[in-house]
């Protein structure tokens, strides 16, 4: 007789799934959505950690936006490489140890939990693409999103294609259904 499987759903558990050499966009909340990157300098530390954290899980960064208690990013699974999971757990662990030190807080529990969705869909890759850089625009942060130090905007306009950011700029955003919180 076969064996049944039950799987039960926690509710407050997203399911995550891995799979190599695809996209996925990831959002995390802090704890409480407590601000606390809440200057210049905790931003860029998380903005490093992120940068760090990709280069040694071999993840490809397509896009970013760091806020005071949250962040998104896009990034490109490698083929053979470590699960997103260890990546979000190095991240977190690394950001909190670190923003836990400026702040005289040891010990403090930062991040909250994160959401990822695998993009599977060119159209929803695009689209997220232009959620994702034009983000602080949509938190009032900035009139231009190339103007917030910590997304990606900038770096996609002076990096990318002009064909390439005219197709991601073509794609509407504002109907996205990204996990997101205000800042």
């Amino acid at each position: 007789m076969a064996e049944e499987v039950h799987i039960s759903a926690w509710q407050h558990a997203p399911l995550h799934i891995f799979v190599p050499n695809a996209f996925y966009i990831v959002t995390a909340s802090t704890l409480y959505k407590q601000r606390i990157f809440d200057t210049s300098a905790k931003l860029a530390l998380l903005q490093n950690t992120l940068f760090e954290v990709m280069q040694a899980y071999g993840w490809e960064l397509q896009a970013w936006a760091l806020f005071v208690n949250h962040y998104h990013f896009i990034a490109r699974a490698p083929e053979d490489g470590a699960s997103l999971k260890r990546l979000i757990q190095r991240l977190h662990s690394q950001s909190a140890r670190l923003v836990n030190e400026i702040d005289r807080t040891a010990g403090r529990r930062v991040w909250f939990q994160y959401w990822d969705t695998c993009l599977t869909y060119e159209k929803s890759y695009y689209a997220r693409l232009n959620y994702v850089h034009n983000n602080p625009v949509k938190h009032g942060l900035v009139a231009v999103a190339e103007r917030y130090p910590f997304c990606s905007a900038a770096w996609f306009k002076a990096n990318a294609p002009q064909d390439f950011c005219e197709r991601v700029e073509s794609f509407p955003y504002d109907r996205v259904n990204v996990p997101d919180l205000d800042c």
